[in-house]
């Protein structure tokens, strides 16, 4: 399916992220307060990426919720806050688990479940279990595996040897310090595009090495019902072939919107106000 139209001031206000328009929170508010009168509260439950936490949508999250709408961080196992209890087991499907259980003791439903990079492995995972409670998958600047795949098959499977080696040297055979050698200022710099010297000191200490089965474990993706739940993909200007086939593939598939960001490949902590337009115009 190609991009849709959207008639009305306010997606057209909320579309304007996509060309990387500067979006206020003024802006944001023009752009839903109808859904908000109308009682349309929604509930996001967002998903971090290998190395962050719950922490990383803290820019995010106050505009989401200033609309009226229930949002959810939570950390996955072994990361973040978490980070103590981190060990050798700890693969995908503890991760998975770990949002399952949030959706299941906060009795969530209609969750609009956004997973950003490696977050897009946790969300599939998650709607196989239980399409049920799951509104929308947004799968922002994330992999899309098929059943069967993990994250070391999605990102390229000639590195795998090397990462394995690295994680053998640096990681005690079970962590994954970081995605490649640099140090992390200048992966996070350089490679993510998180340039501001404010964000780089909040960010680089809660920074966190990811038990490796995080990648190594395949995802199921096996339910016919969780194949029928709508989809957005949402691809900002990171560089990687990977992500522009799924957003391609996005816009020519049935069930599936494609939506772009001028933006770092984290846009909730260099993009919030654009990225807060584009969720509340995708759940609208």
């Amino acid at each position: 399916m190609g991009e849709c139209s959207h008639a009305g001031l306010s997606r057209r206000e909320a579309l304007a992220a996509i060309g990387g328009a500067a979006i206020s929170a003024g802006a944001i508010s023009d752009a839903t307060n109808a859904w908000s009168r109308e009682g349309h509260k929604m509930t996001y439950l967002l998903i971090h990426p290998a190395w962050f936490g719950g922490w990383c949508w803290k820019k995010l999250t106050p505009l989401l919720r200033a609309q009226g709408h229930e949002v959810f961080t939570p950390t996955l196992t072994g990361l973040g806050e978490r980070a103590h209890l981190a060990r050798p087991e700890i693969g995908l499907e503890i991760h998975v688990r770990d949002i399952i259980n949030v959706i299941e003791y906060e009795d969530l439903r209609n969750v609009i479940l956004v997973g950003n990079s490696s977050g897009g492995m946790v969300i599939t995972g998650v709607a196989d279990h239980m399409p049920g409670r799951i509104a929308h998958l947004v799968f922002l600047d994330a992999f899309v595996p098929t059943d069967g795949q993990s994250m070391l098959d999605v990102i390229s499977p000639d590195r795998r040897p090397a990462l394995e080696a690295f994680v053998q040297k640096e990681g005690d055979g079970w962590l994954l310090p970081r995605f490649a050698p640099p140090p992390w200022k200048k992966l996070v710099t350089e490679t993510w595009q998180v340039t501001e010297d404010a964000d780089l000191d909040w960010m680089l200490p809660r920074l966190r090495p990811t038990p490796f089965g995080h990648f190594k474990e395949p995802v199921k993706r096996k339910n016919p019902a969780a194949e029928k739940l709508p989809r957005t993909y949402i691809r900002t200007q990171w560089p990687h072939p990977g992500l522009d086939r799924y957003a391609g593939a996005a816009s020519e598939t049935a069930g599936w919107q494609s939506r772009r960001i001028a933006s770092s490949h984290l846009p909730y902590i260099t993009h919030p106000n654009e990225l807060a337009a584009l969720l509340l115009e995708v759940a609208g």
